[in-house]
């Protein structure tokens, strides 16, 4: 886990100062903080209200995440489709915060360690993604 952590914190930090020392950087990472936690308490909250099962979510989320890793890589020779791929995979992290918060809600989870860095994972690549798409706008 140590590891995880550290490896982690190495990818995140470059990536956080790239975006600070843009114009306006630090009020875009702020940005996209807040925007982060209102979607994640939102969709938490939403998972606990209803009980809705988002079980059946998971093969799409499986194949949709396949689908934005090929075409982050496709991103990187057509930057004009960064954008793009940036809000889908906005879209795709709130789904997988739906689906793993449900799991946990009703009780199908059983690995919390997992879960855990699962749900981490889920929230540091809606972050991401927002921020990508922030910077974006911040750059025209």
């Amino acid at each position: 886990m140590l590891t995880f952590t550290a490896l982690s914190g190495m990818g995140i930090g470059p990536t956080l100062t790239h975006y600070i020392n843009m114009p306006g950087g630090s009020g875009t990472v702020l940005t996209a903080a807040v925007i982060t936690t209102a979607v994640t308490l939102a969709l938490t909250a939403y998972v606990h209200k209803t009980g809705k099962d988002f079980s059946r979510m998971g093969g799409f989320l499986v194949a949709g995440l396949i689908v934005v890793i090929l075409a982050s890589i496709a991103a990187m020779f057509v930057p004009a489709m960064q954008a793009g791929v940036s809000a889908v995979a906005a879209l795709l992290f709130s789904g997988f915060i739906l689906y793993d918060t449900s799991r946990l809600v009703r009780g199908e989870e059983d690995n919390y360690v997992m879960a855990a860095v699962s749900m981490y994972l889920n929230v540091l690549n809606l972050f991401l993604s927002v921020l990508q798409l922030l910077g974006f706008s911040s750059n025209d």
